[in-house]
């Protein structure tokens, strides 16, 4: 496989342009935001409303939307909160919410997981876009928002992995919602120049089988991956903690937001979650944000930019003096080759990418109805890459359409020998 990209690569911009629209709409800290949350049900979006509810002079919620797994929490939500727009995936999930809404909630209800977002996203009266959902599903709703104009907050990894090349030209427009790059973005501001930076550190748990054998991986089962050690996130992006592929798409996700060369992304395991990344400058030294294992803490930060709002009454603050040591220790790439997978697609290019996040999630969904085992989820990821290849793919430019296209052909192709 031909590499793409230089081995010096950093994207033509003499400052990070990360969050300059925040930084210039948001100076006074004395505006109220206008939300929009596209996946209020799952784990970012139910924290993302904890924090709305703890400063409601601050920001005020005009749409919700979430998918169909759990109509129940969404119609507490919309009761709760009055947003003047809702939307589910199907007209189905509408007629399910109808009854649990039982006419208390006086907004309107789109429908279409698509067009339904996209309308969402561009709304005239929302400032801000927070990007909540799992997956590449994310990736229109996230172009539409930035198109129209909007402030993107977004914890949509795999939005960057797809199609990053296509999100670049409106980083100015894009705030990060990970702890991981949350930690990286303040650690670079003011907007350091580039070629300051001699390395990006991401920091990693290691995951619930940070310790464990070859032997002892082969047997895990899926109640085990999804028991993570450190954090409380939703099953996709716990099962990729556990593998390390949730790094891997870490390491692809930042070097679109930082337009750092992915040789300068490096990854450490750092069992104690407690420095959330760190910068290596050229002079060597090193900036490190640290903070509790609690995701309310960089969705906050998302949204008072570059403002910092008091702590919210849940959150236990960390207190250096009862912490006893910070240890930090290469991953164990022999025994979790998914993070070696994500690198090497970022060297090959954006079919690459869009071809690994499609087998990710596959893959995951394969061993969590154990189609699979755990140690099978690379061997899925690596076929899926080599497929795409010999199909002709990395000939491809890879705008939005030829996107859609790509990930619809993976996912039939995967899905073919999957299911043998």
């Amino acid at each position: 496989m031909k590499t793409a990209y230089p081995n010096t690569l950093i994207i033509d911009n003499p400052l990070f342009p990360l969050a300059t629209k925040a930084l210039e709409t948001n100076r006074s800290g004395s505006e109220t935001s206008v939300l929009a949350i596209l996946g209020s049900t799952g784990s970012i979006g139910t924290q993302t409303l904890k924090v709305v509810e703890h400063f409601p002079e601050k920001m005020t919620v005009f749409a919700l939307a979430a998918g169909s797994t759990q109509l129940p929490l969404f119609a507490k939500q919309l009761l709760k909160f009055q947003p003047k727009l809702a939307c589910v995936p199907t007209h189905t999930d509408k007629q399910t919410m109808l009854p649990l809404l039982n006419g208390g909630f006086k907004g309107e209800i789109l429908t279409g997981e698509s067009g339904g977002l996209e309308t969402i996203a561009q709304q005239e009266s929302v400032d801000k876009v927070i990007v909540g959902m799992v997956g590449s599903r994310g990736v229109s709703p996230t172009l539409a928002a930035l198109k129209a104009g909007k402030l993107v907050l977004t914890a949509n990894k795999e939005t960057f992995v797809s199609a990053g090349h296509l999100i670049q030209p409106y980083l100015p427009q894009v705030v990060p919602f990970d702890s991981e790059h949350s930690a990286l973005f303040q650690c670079l501001c003011p907007h350091k120049k580039p070629a300051e930076v001699e390395a990006l550190w991401l920091t990693a748990s290691g995951g619930a089988f940070r310790t464990f054998s070859a032997e002892a991986l082969a047997t895990i089962t899926p109640a085990q991956a999804l028991k993570h050690p450190n954090w409380q996130m939703g099953a996709k992006v716990t099962v990729d903690s556990a593998s390390l592929m949730n790094k891997g798409l870490e390491v692809i996700e930042a070097h679109w937001l930082y337009g750092i060369a992915p040789e300068k992304i490096k990854v450490v395991v750092h069992p104690q979650s407690i420095v959330h990344s760190l910068v290596e400058f050229v002079d060597g030294s090193f900036s490190a944000s640290l903070g509790p294992t609690d995701m309310c803490v960089p969705i906050q930060y998302a949204l008072s930019y570059p403002h910092h709002w008091g702590s919210i009454s849940t959150v236990k603050r960390l207190n250096l003096l009862e912490i006893s040591a910070l240890n930090f220790e290469p991953p164990q790439r022999d025994l979790f080759p998914c993070l070696g997978l994500a690198e090497m697609a970022l060297r090959l290019g954006p079919w690459a990418t869009a071809t690994l996040n499609v087998a990710d999630e596959l893959a995951v969904e394969a061993f969590l109805s154990e189609q699979i085992s755990f140690v099978q989820l690379p061997c899925v990821i690596e076929k899926a890459l080599r497929l795409a290849e010999q199909a002709g793919w990395n000939k491809t430019t890879i705008d939005l359409e030829a996107l859609l296209a790509h990930e619809q052909w993976v996912k039939d192709k995967s899905s073919e020998w999957l299911s043998v």
